[in-house]
């Protein structure tokens, strides 16, 4: 995931552009390239605030899912219809896979905004049938307030010339329990019902690996995945190793002589009960890395370097252990 700019803005105001792109198999350098020179441009852009870029992470998201925040509806709507925005969506049609969803919410509002383990439904309603839509959606969203995990969800009715559908961003505290409710009987039996008045129903899901490991400031997103990946091997490998040799070999499998898929079961519970304390105190030191105000590749690749520095230098220590 990365970020372009962070400029301050009157709490409770601003307005998040989503967009969603599928893009082409074949054409994901390209694309990662455009979307780069696309937050230079909006960076300098009246209004906006910061960009969001969370690349696909498959199977269960495979679109890119963009958030670009501005200070209020205006400066987002005038982006959205500049000339400059509707040159660069051209260049970029042919690397994409149908159209690209876009949505406006409001910081605002009531509810959550989007997040590592949310879901971003889009409804296209008959005309007509907006009334029985409304009164559909109080019925799911209690139907969903009991379920387990639930932490919040928010609505936006549909913007003429914008979006035409409705958006609910819908968040739980983890991806199995919004599965969960997703696979529930009691909302597959909602989404039937809903059947009658929708014309095109579609749902995203976006996510990043370890995001609990990591604490997220007000207003900034949880680091790339593979920056979260590298970190967490560049700890994890030294913490193994070294509690393999100190404690699980000597004390676990040969005092009281555990068999070793038992001392490893127990060795990796350990691991993971460190690795909660350890990464969030190293990943606050290198938020200029993992979350930078200002992404740049020289940044990514500065703290890349220091992780494979890392990585060589436990290899190199621990080639002399016996």
């Amino acid at each position: 995931m990365s970020d372009t700019g962070d400029r301050s803005a009157a709490s409770g105001g601003g307005v998040t552009i989503i967009t969603q792109i599928r893009v082409r198999s074949e054409a994901g350098e390209a694309f990662a390239r455009w979307q780069d020179e696309t937050g230079r441009v909006i960076a300098s852009v009246p209004g906006f605030i910061r960009q969001t870029v969370m690349p696909p992470s498959p199977p269960l998201q495979v679109d890119w899912m963009i958030l670009q925040r501005f200070a209020d509806e205006a400066s987002a709507m005038a982006w959205l219809t500049s000339e400059e925005r509707q040159r660069r969506v051209r260049d970029v049609a042919p690397m994409l896979v149908g159209v690209d969803d876009v949505h406006l919410v409001h910081d605002g509002g009531p509810g959550l905004q989007p997040a590592p383990v949310s879901a971003v439904i889009s409804t296209r309603i008959r005309p007509g049938q907006e009334a029985a839509y409304r009164r559909w959606e109080q019925r799911i969203a209690s139907a969903q307030a009991s379920a387990p995990g639930f932490q919040g969800y928010r609505l936006e009715q549909p913007i003429p010339g914008v979006q035409d559908d409705w958006v609910v961003i819908l968040r739980f505290n983890s991806e199995a329990n919004l599965h969960r409710w997703f696979a529930s009987p009691e909302r597959r039996q909602l989404i039937e019902e809903a059947g009658a008045f929708t014309e095109e129903y579609h749902t995203r899901i976006a996510r990043t690996g370890f995001d609990q490991w990591f604490p997220v400031k007000a207003d900034a997103p949880p680091p790339a995945p593979w920056k979260a990946n590298m970190l967490v091997l560049a700890l994890l490998y030294p913490i193994v190793f070294l509690f393999g040799t100190w404690v699980q070999t000597p004390w676990l499998e040969g005092r009281p002589g555990l068999p070793f898929y038992l001392a490893l079961f127990i060795a990796k519970i350990i691991g993971i009960l460190i690795l909660s304390s350890v990464v969030p105190w190293i990943s606050n030191r290198l938020a200029w890395w993992l979350s930078p105000a200002m992404p740049s590749s020289r940044t990514d690749l500065t703290g890349a370097a220091l992780m494979v520095a890392m990585y060589v230098l436990c290899l190199l220590v621990f080639s002399w252990f016996p």
